[in-house]
């Protein structure tokens, strides 16, 4: 077993050598601080287009560390097993002295040294930060942003997509008062909108007065057919006639371009994944789908599309979010970025922010959509070339993107890819939400905020209950700390490793 053992981690050792160059000129596009983080990153591509299961159990029969625990040091931690398995064999061996090379505590350093940088804070140890949205009463409630910061939030979280200027800063007054007479420091954290994909309009035909009537929502069931269309439609005011169009229920979308880009077989999901239904048809300006399943009986105004088959030609960047830049600049620590997919989408914003002399904001890369998702590891290298970075798993449009089935893997995946980077991760979407607005947790989600304690940063919602939820989450991390970090898997090979390493070797 050691012979066959040993030369499967020779292969694996000599194939992430023989890839060391190009993983070398990757590193020298990046910030000189990301260099070592950009090549450990490229050798853990190159790792995990590996599957290593089998020797990942070898090795544990052995009693040495396995692979699937050291993804912020891959060379390292290779050529360690490897010389354990020659040093069992009475072989002495080490590895190539003139390589790169990170170690275990020097990439917790790194990460730490990244969160450090992204969140303005001076720790020397990891603890979980806790950051909380802002409901709009924390405009005018001084003594609920106190109780908060009491409780253990660190971060605030302002999201543009919701409110004004003067309510956004009344909201930042209020935070800096509290931090002031507390004795508290506190980060604001600002979530640019993004483009949003919405149902603007329902439309359905009354034939009694042989009229296009506007509604709030409609009632929808299986199998029934809806058109989705470019244009935002009213039909008491523009007057069609039932010859004038097919008289199934009209819906507008709030973004006209993704009639364009959707084509048939393609998947449409509303609310959050709670109806989905699939393109069979296909015109200039409008195109019909049918209702596959729907786990609610009404479909309304305002709720969110998700198109996760459909390559979208939107622009990352919204003419709002460029307006809000200068906001973001002049307010915020931290900004997160919604709806990127590529990494041509990073360099736009870092191009706005220079225009703008935005220089000590820091990013947030917040992975939300399939896209991002597979262009991850792109993503991260274009972003290391400048900024202090972090990644935020927006685990609500995640997972009707991907699926609900696979969001656990998905979300485990990114994990992994940033502590590959070094690159601290916001866990983020419905953590302790139950309690959070209900004031009683549910023992799913107490769970899941037990897992929460493998990223740098938690998010929680806002909610009547948020306090209380803060205080909890905040038990629950510092439990976690004296029982994991970051964890241990066992590795199959990744299409994302794959297919990225693809790319960036092309």
């Amino acid at each position: 077993m050691l012979k066959k053992l040993e030369r499967e981690l020779e292969k694996i050792y000599h194939t992430i050598l023989d890839r060391d160059p190009l993983a070398t000129a990757t590193a020298k596009a990046v910030d000189e601080r990301y260099r070592p983080s950009a090549i450990n990153l490229y050798r853990y591509l190159v790792l995990r287009s590996i599957d290593i299961r089998k020797i990942q159990g070898r090795l544990s029969e052995l009693g040495i560390s396995s692979l699937g625990s050291g993804a912020g040091y891959v060379l390292d931690n290779v050529s360690n097993a490897l010389k354990l398995i020659k040093l069992l064999k009475g072989k002495t061996w080490e590895k190539d002295g003139n390589l790169t090379s990170i170690g275990y505590l020097g990439s917790r350093q790194l990460l730490q040294a990244h969160v450090n940088s992204l969140f303005d804070v001076k720790k020397k140890k990891r603890d979980t930060i806790i950051m909380v949205t802002m409901p709009d009463e924390a405009a005018d409630d001084l003594d609920l942003l106190k109780n908060l910061m009491s409780a253990g939030m660190k971060i605030a979280r302002i999201n543009l997509s919701h409110g004004d200027k003067e309510l956004w800063k009344r909201i930042l007054g209020n935070i800096h008062k509290a931090s002031e007479t507390l004795g508290l420091p506190i980060k604001i954290y600002m979530d640019l909108p993004g483009p949003k994909i919405r149902v603007s309009a329902i439309s359905i035909f009354d034939e009694n007065s042989g009229k296009w009537v506007s509604k709030k929502s409609i009632a929808i069931q299986n199998g029934n057919p809806l058109c989705l269309r470019k244009d935002d439609f009213k039909g008491d005011t523009v007057g069609l006639s039932k010859i004038d169009v097919d008289p199934i229920p009209q819906v507008s979308v709030s973004l006209p371009q993704i009639i364009d880009d959707l084509q048939i077989g393609h998947r449409v999901f509303f609310d959050d994944g709670a109806v989905e239904a699939v393109v069979i048809s296909k015109s200039s300006k409008s195109l019909q789908i049918t209702i596959n399943h729907a786990y609610k009986r009404k479909l309304r105004r305002e709720k969110g599309i998700n198109l996760p088959d459909t390559s979208l030609s939107l622009p990352s960047l919204t003419q709002e979010d460029l307006e809000l830049l200068p906001f973001v600049g002049e307010h915020a620590d931290t900004l997160g970025y919604s709806f990127v997919r590529k990494p041509e989408d990073v360099a736009r914003l870092y191009g706005e922010l220079q225009k703008l002399g935005i220089s000590g904001c820091g990013i947030v890369l917040k992975i939300e959509n399939r896209e991002a998702f597979e262009n991850l590891p792109l993503i991260l290298l274009e972003a290391m070339k400048d900024r202090n970075i972090g990644v935020m798993i927006a685990r609500g449009d995640l997972a009707v993107e991907v699926g609900f089935e696979r969001i656990s893997e998905v979300q485990n995946q990114i994990l992994w890819l940033c502590e590959a980077a070094h690159i601290p991760v916001i866990w983020a979407t419905q953590v302790l939400d139950h309690l959070a607005k209900k004031g009683i947790a549910t023992r799913a989600e107490i769970s899941d905020a037990t897992i929460s304690a493998q990223a740098e940063c938690v998010m929680l919602n806002k909610g009547p209950h948020i306090v209380e939820t803060v205080k909890v989450l905040k038990n629950i991390l510092v439990r976690m700390k004296g029982h994991s970090l970051k964890n241990k898997n066992t590795l199959r090979a990744l299409d994302v490793a794959k297919s990225s390493l693809a790319k960036i070797e092309r």
